[in-house]
C-alpha cells in the first residue's frame, strides 16, 4: 500500500484557517465585526485555494491557484498588521509569523512551478 506523503502547504494553511475561525471568534465577541468577517473570508480562503489548486488542470491552472493564494495572504496580513497595531484589538503575533512561513512557502511553490514549466 502506498504511503500519502504529507503536503505541507495543506497542512499549514488548514491549520492556520483553524486558528483564523479562533481569533475571529474572539473578535466577534468583542463586537469587532468587520475586521472579524474581512480576516475570516481571506484567512480561511488561502487554504481553500491551495486545496483547489492540488486539482488543478493543468501547470498554469495551479499557478494561479496558488497565486490567488497567495494574494489572499497579503490580504490576511493586512489585516492582522491592523489589528496589532490598533490599540482597542487584542493581539496574536504568532498568527503573523505563521502566515509569514505560508508566504514564503507559496512563493517558492509559484517560482519552482514556474521554473519547471520552462523547461518542458
Amino acid at each position: 500500500m502506498k504511503k500519502e506523503q504529507a503536503n505541507v502547504i495543506l497542512d499549514l494553511s488548514f491549520e492556520f484557517a483553524l486558528d483564523i475561525i479562533e481569533y475571529c471568534e474572539l473578535l466577534e465577541e468583542q463586537r469587532k465585526y468587520v475586521i472579524a468577517r474581512q480576516l475570516l473570508k481571506s484567512g480561511t480562503s488561502i487554504g481553500a485555494n491551495v486545496r483547489e489548486a492540488q486539482s488543478a488542470e493543468s501547470r498554469a491552472d495551479f499557478i494561479h491557484k496558488c497565486k490567488i493564494s497567495a494574494k489572499e495572504a497579503e490580504e490576511t496580513a493586512y489585516w492582522l498588521a491592523l489589528c496589532e497595531r490598533s490599540k482597542n484589538y487584542p493581539t496574536k503575533h504568532e498568527l503573523s509569523v505563521k502566515l509569514e512561513s505560508i508566504i514564503l512557502i507559496l512563493s517558492k511553490i509559484i517560482s519552482t512551478a514556474k521554473s519547471r514549466g520552462k523547461k518542458s
